[in-house]
């Protein structure tokens, strides 16, 4: 059954490739014809980061995903992401499994809202405990003023996307900056 839909993907790619049209694979890089004749392959370099947030903060998330691109991240949102019929729970785990970062919106509706948000912040967090104890993956951000949860507030450093959401932004990319160099030399 794998082999079969393996086939099956090889040959969708392959077809695609022939009728000039690139294909992404997500979190891996892009197929795509080549110049001369055949194809190749251009892998993600770009640093990937989750984007997790509540529907009602959907407009903060998007400047936070358009920014983030802009800025040479690959950044993974679901509106943006998740295919018609793709089995979401799977699919937003594996993104957040191979996420470089993870960037939790907290708002007043996020930290009052059960839900998926939640369900993903807990699954973030137990990524993170996988990782050595100096590795930046989790950065909460408060798109407003609210009470952090306990557990975030007792151990994570947050940063502020108001007043000035500018300020709050290069302290974000700084860490993320700052982390990849830290494990570049190491």
């Amino acid at each position: 059954m794998v082999e079969r839909s393996a086939e099956r993907l090889a040959s969708l790619v392959r077809q695609c490739l022939e009728e000039g049209r690139a294909v992404e694979i997500d979190g891996l890089g892009v197929f795509r014809p080549g110049a001369s004749a055949g194809f190749e392959f251009v892998p993600v370099t770009a640093p990937r980061v989750f984007i997790a947030y509540v529907f009602e903060d959907a407009l903060a998330a998007e400047r936070l995903y358009r920014e983030l691109l802009t800025g040479g991240y690959d950044p993974w949102l679901d509106k943006r992401k998740l295919l018609p019929g793709q089995n979401w729970p799977r699919a937003i785990e594996q993104a957040i499994e191979v996420s470089d970062f993870f960037i939790a919106c907290f708002s007043r509706n996020a930290v009052s809202k059960t839900g998926q948000f939640q369900s993903e912040l807990r699954y973030a967090l137990d990524c993170a405990r996988r990782m050595p104890l100096e590795e930046i993956f989790l950065i909460p951000v408060r798109l407003e003023e609210c009470v952090m949860p306990r557990p975030i507030r007792q151990s994570i450093q947050y940063v502020d996307l108001f007043p000035d959401w500018d300020r709050g932004f290069q302290r974000i990319l700084a860490a993320m900056v700052r982390h990849r160099k830290l494990r570049t030399v190491a």
